[in-house]
C-alpha cells in the first residue's frame, strides 16, 4: 500500500514475530537490502534494533519504540517520530490542572518495566511543574494502600495487563479514584478487557479523525482510503506511525539525493514539519522527538473517543469519534519490522 501511495518506493517487509532473536537474525539482511530502514514495533525490540544500528552504522527510522532511553540512546543513528514515554501524560495533566482542585491527591502507578517507570516519572515531574503538590508514585501494591483520601486521581502506566488489573482493582476500593487514566485505555482492546470502561481516560499516540495537516506524505483521508481499499479495514496506530516514519525518511532521501546516514541525519534534524501522524521535530543533541504530542482519550457510552481542547473556547472540551463508515475487524493486523527501498 505504501508503494502505491508513494509511487517510487519498493517496500520490503520481514515479520519479526515480536521475537528478539528473530529480529536480531533478520535485521542485518533487511538493512543490507534496504536504503531506508524502518525499525520494529515495541520499545523492547526497538531498543535492540537501535543498538544494532549503532554497531553497524545504520540510520534507524523509529516508529515503534517510545521509551526515553530508546529515543536518546544513539543520536545520529536513530530518528524517532513518537512522543517519548516521559511526556505521555501531558494532555491529561494539563486538563487536570485547569479543572481539578490543587488539594486533590495524584497517585501514579507504574508497572515493572522501564516504559511504565518512564511514563510515571515524567508524569510526576510535569504535575509538579503544573502546581500539584500531593503526589505519590510507585507500584500498585504501595499506591493502592488503605490510607486513601476521599478525593484522588489515579494514573497507571505499565503493560496492558498491568494497567487493566490496576484499574479493576482500584474500582473495588472503598474509596475509588474520582478520575482514572491508564495508558492501556487508549486502545480499543481495553473495552473488551475491562467491564464498563466508561469514564476512564486513556492515552494514544494517534487517534483516527484527528485530521493533522500533512505537510509531508499522504494526508489521513488518502491513507485511510488506500488502507480500506487494500484491507477493508481501518488502520491501527502502528500503521500510521510507520507511514509517518516512511514519509519523513523518503522526504529526507529525496531532499538530499542520498541514502547516506551522514546526510540523512542533518536533513531530519533540520525538519520542523508534520505528517498524518502529527507534528515532527527532533532534538539535534539527543535525537528525541520534541514536537509530537499524545492524544487524550476517554470511554463514553462504550466507545473510545478523543478529547481535545477547543482553542476558541477556553475550558471547553470536544470529542472526536472514529469515522463509522470504515469498518474494523475484531483483531488488529500484524506489526512486522519494515524497510523502505528508495528508488527515486
Amino acid at each position: 500500500m505504501w508503494a502505491a501511495l508513494d509511487g517510487q518506493a519498493d517496500v520490503l517487509i520481514e515479520d519479526d514475530a515480536s521475537d528478539m532473536h528473530r529480529l536480531q537474525a533478520l535485521l542485518p539482511s533487511v538493512a543490507a537490502r534496504s536504503d531506508l530502514l524502518l525499525g520494529p514495533y515495541s520499545t523492547v525490540l526497538t531498543r535492540a534494533a537501535g543498538d544494532m544500528a549503532a554497531e553497524s552504522g545504520w540510520l534507524l527510522w523509529n516508529h515503534g519504540g517510545s521509551g526515553d532511553d530508546v529515543e536518546t540512546a544513539h543520536p545520529g543513528q536513530s530518528v524517532s517520530v513518537l512522543t517519548p514515554a516521559s511526556r505521555y501524560m501531558e494532555p491529561l495533566l494539563t486538563q487536570l490542572a485547569a479543572e481539578a482542585e490543587p488539594a486533590q491527591e495524584l497517585r501514579i502507578v507504574h508497572g515493572k518495566g522501564r516504559f511504565g517507570r518512564q511514563v510515571a516519572s515524567g508524569a510526576e515531574a510535569y504535575a509538579r511543574h503544573l502546581g500539584f503538590t500531593h503526589i505519590s508514585r510507585g507500584p500498585a501494591d504501595a499506591i493502592l494502600a488503605n490510607d486513601l483520601p476521599e478525593d484522588w486521581i489515579l494514573i497507571t502506566a505499565g503493560t496492558f495487563e498491568e494497567d487493566t488489573e490496576t484499574v479493576m482493582r482500584a474500582r473495588c476500593l472503598a474509596r475509588a479514584p474520582q478520575v482514572t487514566c491508564a495508558v492501556a485505555a487508549g486502545v480499543r482492546e481495553f473495552g473488551h478487557a475491562v467491564e464498563r470502561p466508561d469514564g476512564t481516560f486513556g492515552i494514544a499516540q494517534w487517534f483516527l479523525g484527528s485530521g493533522h495537516m500533512a505537510l509531508l506524505g499522504p494526508d489521513e483521508r488518502d491513507f485511510l482510503d488506500a488502507y480500506d481499499a487494500a484491507a477493508r479495514d481501518r488502520p491501527d496506530y502502528p500503521a500510521i506511525q510507520a507511514a509517518a516514519a516512511a514519509s519523513i525518511a523518503v522526504h529526507c532521501a529525496r531532499q538530499t539525493g542520498s541514502t547516506d546516514r551522514d546526510l540523512l541525519w542533518p536533513a531530519a534534524v533540520a525538519l520542523d514539519t508534520s505528517t498524518l501522524y502529527g507534528a515532527f521535530k527532533i532534538d539535534q543533541t539527543t535525537g528525541a522527538q520534541i514536537s509530537h504530542r499524545t492524544v487524550l482519550t476517554r470511554w463514553i457510552e462504550g466507545e473510545l473517543v478523543a478529547v481535545l481542547h477547543d482553542s476558541s473556547k477556553p475550558g471547553v472540551l470536544v470529542t472526536i469519534r472514529p469515522d463509522p463508515r470504515i469498518k474494523r475487524r475484531a483483531r488488529p493486523v500484524p506489526k512486522p519490522s519494515e524497510a523502505v527501498r528508495f528508488l527515486g
